[in-house]
């Protein structure tokens, strides 16, 4: 273990979501795909999050349980951001499909699959999940290797997607 905990963001910490979310490098899974909200710039991935935007966002999002889930990933001992996670319900009570996005700085380091588990545990023990869900291109290797250190399977590919699942019989 790297010594990562959730945590829940204060609205004055939504900084560093801007960050995330204004870094080419971290955005660019999320290049090129046309999804028509002008905050959301196609030629990098990123997606613009001014201050003013941060209320409603956090009330929408942060502390909004059972429905959703978010946090951050920091590292406990410096306190230092490292990324992002999230659940929201997709299929009614139970079901909920998740995200996770690391700073590209912090990639490569172990910290994906500690914040899978993280996010699993929170979600299945706090929750009451009974299945998590994420989908991604096939291409991102890095992140199906961590996904499925985390537990999740491969259920189907659609639509140049892979569908991946971890129920909470399966999760150890």
């Amino acid at each position: 273990m790297n010594g990562l905990e959730l945590y829940k963001p204060r609205l004055k910490d939504l900084w560093f979501r801007r960050k995330l979310l204004a870094d080419p490098a971290t955005m660019a899974y999320n290049r090129g795909y046309e999804l028509g909200f002008p905050e959301y710039h196609n030629d990098t991935g990123c997606i613009d999050f001014p201050e003013k935007n941060w209320p409603g966002w956090h009330a929408r999002w942060v502390d909004a349980e059972p429905a959703r889930f978010y946090a951050y990933l920091r590292e406990r001992e410096t306190g230092e951001f490292l990324g992002e996670v999230n659940l929201y319900q997709t299929e009614g009570p139970g079901v909920y499909e998740m995200g996770i996005v690391l700073h590209s700085g912090q990639r490569g380091k172990g910290y994906a699959k500690e914040g899978l588990r993280l996010l699993l545990d929170y979600a299945f023990r706090e929750l009451g999940a009974e299945k998590v869900t994420n989908r991604f291109e096939p291409a991102r290797e890095a992140a199906l290797k961590a996904h499925q250190a985390a537990g999740f399977q491969v259920v189907k590919e659609e639509n140049g997607l892979l569908h991946l699942a971890v129920t909470r019989e399966s999760y150890g």
